[in-house]
């Protein structure tokens, strides 16, 4: 029998038995992730890492998409620039630390982001003929714990999470399905789609389950949504760590977004997963914010606070609700029409994150309390496409690319964000980083009007400059390289002159101010 000090302590006891048994007393950690069984299924967990070294900039630069814009030598000197800075940020596998594949920084702070490199793989998405760029997400997956559970920051030293999963800031937003998505519209990978798409329904399903409030809506943190400082807690509640209780606009519409993908991604795949419950979903939560979470008066989409009253605050996070698509055709009009009025987000360089007629409006641009971000814009692009404001959507482009290269033109780099109502680049510099979408995605589907479904085989341009321009080397699927130039024109409306060459077969669905016209476009060389 084991005979104890007289009068010991609790951590008397507990030194006692470390020291002469090797024991300790004490409360074990439990282990409390509920098991998904689909995590078993996530071929990530265990895939073999790969380890090859990423290309350098100058070694693979005339195998990049070259795009011609004889006026604007500037955009284009930013372009290359920005591609540049992109390749100086990619990075092999780390085996040792559970990363499987080589990846691209966020060029930030030696962590990987969910939130950054969702954004980013929408234009690392050109270069995939020289790099894997959507290979980055696969260091995520990897990283999924047993319950679906993935964290929005994960170190890149050790491969340890950031945050503790039930923190409300530890992961999102859930922008993971669009980002594949994309990547299969240009690529048409279905072997990809059918592996990540375990993944993705897993980490569906743990936002789901820990991430929702009892009417169903979701909620987040000033860090967790991705907009750091945005005023949008009620008074009492940290803006950056803390849910405030609240339901948040953005965080609900992109989980409508994501179990809309994944539904199509099922369909696309033939898959036998049960997806019931997230169809019923979106269905519930498409009603539920449509007549809770909008505002009749001033036709807006608002954050809904424990009181069940609206927040006043007009957010750019409110725009996801394009992107979404359920934004009813009665009220789509006037709610794209706050992008148009010089008060809210027409500002000097568009489209602000905060409102400019919020009393926390800063013109110089705060951080998330008014800049120009390079990834919600790209956002709000994409939504007006899904509902056929195209013509915004290009002025809106226009503007983005023209600010975001004068500045380049005065610093020779790209920044993090950019102020509203000057021309200044914000905080960070040698940003790509997410800002490099402005100089690639942002010119080739918005400026130039070139965007792929490579699955229907369909090329829309829709074309608004009148000046020559086009892309040469321009990647279309897998095989798919085409030379696209379209001549100068006196006006808007004059129909398009085009020269395309091209090795594979396509519908060119061609569009422009005075009408529309689908070609069907065979391998060689052809003017139109």
């Amino acid at each position: 029998m084991i005979e104890l000090p007289v009068n010991a302590t609790r951590w008397g006891i507990g030194l006692f038995f470390l020291l002469n048994y090797g024991l300790t007393f004490g409360q074990p950690y439990f282990d409390t992730h509920v098991t998904n069984n689909l995590v078993a299924e996530n071929s990530f967990i265990h895939q073999p890492a790969d380890t090859r070294i990423p290309p350098e900039f100058l070694a693979i630069k005339d195998q990049l998409p070259q795009p011609v814009w004889q006026n604007r030598p500037d955009v284009i000197q930013c372009y290359w620039r920005t591609w540049e800075l992109a390749f100086g940020n990619l990075h092999p596998a780390h085996p040792a630390v559970g990363f499987v594949s080589p990846f691209i920084d966020p060029a930030f702070n030696g962590h990987i982001f969910m939130w950054d490199s969702g954004f980013m793989l929408m234009f690392g998405k050109y270069g995939n003929k020289v790099f894997p760029f959507q290979s980055t997400l696969d260091n995520f997956y990897a990283k999924q714990h047993a319950d679906g559970f993935i964290c929005r920051e994960i170190r890149e030293s050790d491969g340890t999470d950031v945050f503790e999963r039930f923190d409300p800031s530890s992961t999102g937003p859930n922008i993971l399905p669009w980002t594949e998505w994309e990547y299969f519209l240009n690529f048409n990978d279905t072997a990809r789609l059918r592996k990540v798409f375990i993944p993705l329904l897993a980490y569906y399903q743990w936002f789901h389950t820990y991430r929702t409030w009892n009417d169903g809506t979701y909620f987040s943190s000033g860090w967790g949504c991705g907009m750091d400082n945005q005023p949008r807690l009620p008074k009492g509640f940290n803006p950056e760590w803390s849910h405030g209780h609240m339901s948040w606009i953005d965080i609900t519409l992109q989980q409508i977004l994501a179990g809309n993908i994944l539904i199509e991604m099922a369909e696309k795949l033939n898959c036998t997963n049960d997806l019931t419950a997230i169809k019923d979903e979106v269905a519930f939560l498409t009603k539920y914010v449509n007549t809770v979470m909008w505002d009749e008066k001033t036709c807006f989409y608002y954050d809904k606070f424990q009181s069940g009253t609206l927040s006043e605050i007009k957010s750019i996070a409110s725009f996801w609700a394009l992107l979404a698509g359920m934004v009813p055709d009665s009220s789509v009009k006037s709610f794209v029409s706050h992008l148009e009025n010089p008060n809210e987000f027409d500002r000097l360089h568009r489209v602000p994150t905060l409102s400019a007629d919020h009393p926390d409006y800063n013109p110089e641009g705060g951080y998330w309390r008014g800049s120009i971000w390079a990834p919600t814009n790209y956002m709000v692009l994409r939504g007006l496409s899904k509902y056929g404001y195209d013509s915004l959507a290009y002025v809106i482009a226009k503007n983005h690319l023209d600010n975001v290269v004068t500045v380049f033109n005065q610093t020779q780099t790209l920044h993090e964000n950019y102020a509203p109502d000057r021309v200044q680049g914000n905080n960070a510099k040698d940003f790509v980083g997410w800002t490099g979408l402005v100089p690639i995605s942002v010119l080739f589907e918005y400026v130039f009007g070139l965007r792929p479904n490579v699955p229907s085989n369909t090329l829309t341009w829709d074309i608004h400059l009148t000046d020559e321009f086009g892309i040469k080397k321009y990647p279309f699927g897998k095989d798919g390289l085409m030379d696209l130039v379209c001549r100068q024109r006196k006006d808007k409306t004059q129909k398009p002159l085009l020269t395309i060459v091209t090795n594979v077969p396509f519908q060119l669905q061609l569009t422009w101010e005075g009408g529309t016209k689908e070609i069907q476009v065979i391998p060689g060389i052809t003017k139109y």
